[in-house]
């Protein structure tokens, strides 16, 4: 068989995206190989969320491009394409940069892979077109074999897309306006998944509460509506759901937090920024007060649950005062873990243009110490977990002989001793100690409990 390689940067949709290309070229006849070199096509799904991010793909595709050359040489033909956002966002430009690209594909056109490097062996090509039709219904279903190799874990993609337009945001001009995926469609996958033994599905979308499909009954079905649905599939233990918007956080959503044990007590809730000037100019359409009320109805429906977000440090026009209401959002509210990055100027969209750029060393003093509050939150979420006997579900073997890694309700790596063949399996666990990453614990007892086990 032919060999490809595929790196994908940045988000879980760029996971699943790498996935589901790698569908599609087994059926033309190509494998996948852990390293470029030996590859016949070499495939970059790519991220533009960040100029870093974009400066990454160009680094990699010089390396490519010597390994392009060198196979050349041995009488090897080797193909590079370079798929997903940065594709999107810069087309031909790409392989002006760099000529040793053969193809670039935007997100939506990837389904077009076949035709596309047909087209390549002929010419240099680029699409990026943004089709009318679904590219979901031209996907071919993952093989069996390709699922269990992917572990018990696994993405969905339900939505695509976002029509917020936050001020910082490249993702509506690289995914387009909001799509969302047929019920039936998506059930289809699941039940596929869970029929190889995945148990825990994170539903995913660059917007996912908004979720609007069309369901069976001809009606459109919310997001929490769809998780009902997918809490009847046998076998489907775990569900999670990634990245929501504060302002489609509606009642049904929470009320399914509260009542579906499959639903995972963890909601990565992006707030970007505490003070209520910059969230304007973000055009986050939130307040930070209207985001602690929020916070209020979502842990009244779920106390347990622990919560994550997404913050920009240095938005254009951020004074101190503004970077201290972030601080102050962040010690209130005292989230399990977030991320963090400085803003990026992102081309073609609106902040780019604002006058009052912060200085980047200001911005990384900034960085530094919202960092180091998230970081002293983290911890203390990790320490308060010593002693308490949590649900976990083992993924794979662990980086040593009788070693098993799992994961919490609450997404946190776990490792346990264990020489059993419990992969797929969720066990009783005991926390016993914590490290900068991961927690540490032994299988509880039968009947074993603390009288604080957290909620499965």
């Amino acid at each position: 068989m032919k060999k490809v390689h595929i790196k994908s940067f940045g988000c879980q949709m760029n996971v699943y995206d790498g996935q589901r290309m790698a569908d599609i070229l087994s059926h033309q006849g190509y494998e996948e190989t852990a390293t470029p070199e030996g590859a016949d096509l070499i495939l970059l799904n790519t991220c533009h969320i960040r100029d870093r991010a974009v400066q990454k793909v160009y680094t990699e595709l010089g390396k490519l491009r010597d390994i392009k050359k060198a196979q050349g040489a041995e009488g090897q033909e080797t193909k590079i394409v370079v798929a997903g956002c940065v594709a999107q966002a810069e087309g031909g430009e790409i392989q002006r940069r760099q000529p040793a690209v053969d193809l670039v594909v935007g997100p939506q056109a990837y389904h077009r892979l076949p035709e596309l490097l047909a087209e390549a062996h002929k010419r240099r090509v680029v699409d990026t077109d943004l089709p009318v039709e679904d590219k979901f219904g031209f996907l071919p279903a993952p093989k069996r074999q390709a699922i269990l190799a992917r572990g018990v874990s696994a993405f969905v993609t339900v939505q695509e897309g976002c029509d917020k337009f936050c001020a910082f945001c490249v993702v509506p001009y690289t995914r387009g306006a909001e799509f969302s995926r047929p019920v039936a469609q998506i059930m289809i996958e699941v039940e596929r998944l869970a029929e190889a033994g995945v148990r825990d599905v994170t539903l995913i979308g660059q917007n996912v509460n908004a979720y609007h499909g069309e369901g069976p009954d001809g009606a459109v079905w919310s997001l929490a509506r769809l998780m009902h649905r997918v809490a009847e599939v046998p076998g489907i233990a775990r569900i999670r759901y990634t990245t929501s918007h504060p302002r489609d956080m509606d009642d049904d959503l929470i009320a399914a937090h509260r009542d579906l044990p499959q639903v995972m007590p963890f909601l990565h809730l992006p707030v970007q920024a505490g003070s209520d000037r910059i969230l304007a100019a973000m055009n986050r359409k939130h307040t930070g007060d209207e985001y602690r009320r929020l916070i209020d109805r979502i842990r009244s429906a779920r106390p347990d649950i622990a919560l994550s977000s997404d913050f920009i440090v240095g938005f254009p026009g951020e004074t101190d005062a503004d970077f201290e209401d972030t601080i102050r959002l962040v010690d209130e509210i005292g989230f399990a873990s977030s991320y963090s990055f400085n803003y990026s100027p992102r081309p073609g969209t609106p902040a780019a243009d604002l006058d009052a750029q912060i200085p980047r060393e200001l911005m990384n003093e900034r960085l530094y110490r919202l960092q180091d509050r998230i970081e002293h939150h983290r911890q203390a979420f990790n320490r308060a977990m010593v002693g308490r006997t949590v649900d976990v579900l083992l993924e794979r073997a662990g980086r040593y002989p009788g070693q098993l890694a799992g994961k919490s309700p609450y997404l946190q790596a776990v490792q346990i001793e264990s020489d059993a063949n419990q992969i797929g399996d969720i066990v009783r666990v005991v926390i016993e100690k914590t490290s900068t990453n991961s927690l540490f614990g032994r299988l509880a007892e039968p009947g074993e409990t603390d009288g604080k086990g957290l909620a499965a």
